[in-house]
């Protein structure tokens, strides 16, 4: 009489065992956070640090229909136009060659936190002085009320 092993086994009847890793998965996760990042990436405004305010106001959702330019103050006053150091007599020049060459430009205002008001106000005179007629003030959203469920920053 012969034995047959029913529990696992080595024999001619036993089955194969895959040894094989299924990395689909992975891959399709890794896509995901690939295009996540790449979306998110342009999306930073720029690369100088500033300690923005924080406010719990939902983000407007209307979008620019060009790049927007980016204006920032930094803690020790610097003025910035996107990546570039300005000199604050000459800011309204830039502005309003920038503002020429589309009238409907957008312009993003960023001013560390702490800032004293009179200072950012004497900003905002020169950026209308540069004949900016639409503005935005950029702050660090909270997740506060104002902001559905399930969107952070």
């Amino acid at each position: 009489m012969t034995r047959r092993r029913l529990h696992g086994g080595h024999g001619p009847g036993a089955p194969k065992l895959a040894s094989e890793i299924n990395v689909t998965p992975f891959i399709d996760v890794m896509l995901v956070l690939l295009i996540v990042f790449m979306i998110t990436a342009p999306l930073m405004m720029s690369g100088i640090p500033l300690s923005l305010p924080k406010a719990e106001a939902m983000a407007m959702t209307m979008e620019p229909t060009k790049e927007p330019l980016v204006v920032s103050l930094d803690k020790d006053g610097r003025i910035f136009v996107g990546e570039e150091t300005v000199e604050e007599k000459q800011l309204p020049a830039k502005l309003s060659l920038a503002v020429a060459a589309d009238p409907n430009r957008v312009v993003y205002v960023r001013c560390d936190k702490e800032l004293q008001y009179g200072r950012i106000m004497e900003l905002l005179d020169q950026v209308g002085a540069g004949g900016v007629s639409s503005l935005s003030l950029v702050a660090e959203n909270t997740g506060g009320p104002g902001q559905p469920e399930g969107i952070r920053p």
